[in-house]
């Protein structure tokens, strides 16, 4: 059938020039893991049934390596037709300077403002009102997990909490285990901090921090609480010596690590290897102390290109990634929320039923990418990165984080 398409396709000059096409649509994205190119390929699939076709464009490596490439690329006139950025203030100066398209018209048409939940996801796409990206799921930070065999070859329950995790270290270390699974990448452990900023110093602190930019909050008692568990963590994560996120997962898969703080993209790993929620390795929401979960994630930008067929498969995958089949084929594999609170996930495991329980309570925060500009982000990873990889003391890597708070914007 496409190929009948393609053939018609190479006649339609001869048509009006009126006429849409079938297109090629590239689409950039840093999504490479075993779990993410699974989800991805839910996207791709869904978009070939159409009469487009999607090109992939993944980009190794995270996001922190992606993101310079895709802007430059749209700043320099070489647009890509779509692509993967985190809902936030990553696009703004894109926005700003006309160079992605706006939305407004068929998410008003499709109803997304009664759809997407939690509104905040579409918020973060909204541009002095209008909307400018399609949110294609929910991710949060905030999950400790834990590896069952880590824990049975140290002769150890499995941790229910941050306070019993660090406690048991020093058996898993006997046992030749790796407390901490830890990628020596500033993201990761920037997230690592970001999570045991809620779960230690509370969620009104972490607001008055990351939302109202309180400086002496920063330097406060509550969070030089957090800086010691970080450097306590710091010390748990001495022996991981590996870089990508998906590689320190794969030492909790395979019981060399007792535990990782990462997103809920880990479910697609375990998915991956074949391992059971609940059997193989346990997830815990807020480090098992604060269930409360932050709201980021993945949407989907679209280059302003002067071409009517392009523009027109732009839409039709705009709209895709929005539609309940996508999201729930899409979500399943990824192991993140979808934006829609409309669908049936009762087939989802256990980590993605307790995710789903909190949102449902509506226990959550926005995520840092809507809060914080772009190079309020790359200082606190730099110190994050500065601060894992040396003895730099948690005093003074408050007293740091606190003066890049007092100026962020």
């Amino acid at each position: 059938m496409k190929a009948i398409r393609k053939t018609l396709i190479a006649t339609s000059t001869l048509c009006a020039a009126t006429s849409v096409a079938a297109a090629d649509l590239e689409v950039t994205h840093w999504w490479t893991s075993g779990g993410e190119a699974a989800a991805v390929s839910e996207l791709a699939k869904a978009f070939d049934d159409t009469e487009h076709n999607w090109v992939d464009g993944a980009i190794a490596g995270s996001g922190g390596t992606a993101r310079p490439i895709i802007i430059s690329r749209i700043l320099g006139g070489d647009p890509m037709g779509a692509t993967q950025l985190n809902h936030g203030r990553q696009a703004e100066e894109l926005i700003e300077a006309g160079l992605l398209t706006d939305l407004t018209e068929l998410a008003e048409q499709e109803g997304w403002r009664d759809i997407v939940n939690p509104p905040s996801l579409l918020d973060a796409c909204t541009y002095e009102g209008r909307i400018y990206c399609a949110p294609v799921n929910i991710h949060s930070a905030q999950w400790l997990w834990l590896s069952h065999s880590a824990y049975e070859q140290a002769g150890l329950d499995v941790p229910a909490n941050w306070a019993e995790f660090v406690t048991a270290a020093p058996k898993l270390e006997e046992a030749g285990i790796v407390p901490l699974a830890m990628g020596q990448q500033g993201w990761q452990q920037n997230l690592a901090f970001g999570t045991l900023q809620i779960a230690i110093a509370g969620v009104d602190a972490w607001r008055k921090v990351l939302v109202d930019k309180d400086a002496e909050v920063a330097a406060g008692p509550e969070y030089a609480k957090v800086f010691q568990a970080a450097a306590d963590a710091r010390e748990l994560a001495r022996s991981s010596n590996v870089q990508d996120w998906n590689l320190a997962t794969n030492m909790v898969i395979t019981g060399k690590a007792g535990g990782q703080i990462m997103g809920d993209w880990a479910q697609g790993e375990f998915q991956i290897a074949g391992q059971v929620a609940g059997t193989d390795y346990t997830c815990l929401p807020g480090l098992g102390v604060n269930e409360i979960l932050d709201t980021g994630g993945d949407a989907f930008y679209f280059p302003v290109i002067e071409d009517d067929d392009i523009k027109a498969a732009q839409l039709e995958l705009a709209s895709l990634i929005v539609s309940p089949k996508v999201q729930v084929a899409f979500n399943l594999k990824k192991g993140s929320l979808p934006v829609r609170g409309d669908i049936d996930l009762s087939t989802a495991n256990d980590c993605m039923q307790k995710g789903l329980q909190i949102l449902a309570k509506g226990n959550v925060l926005p995520s840092g990418d809507m809060n914080l500009s772009a190079d309020t982000q790359t200082q606190i990873e730099d110190l994050m990165a500065e601060f894992w990889t040396s003895d730099m003391s948690a005093a003074d890597a408050q007293e740091r984080y606190a003066s890049i708070v007092a100026s962020a914007d």
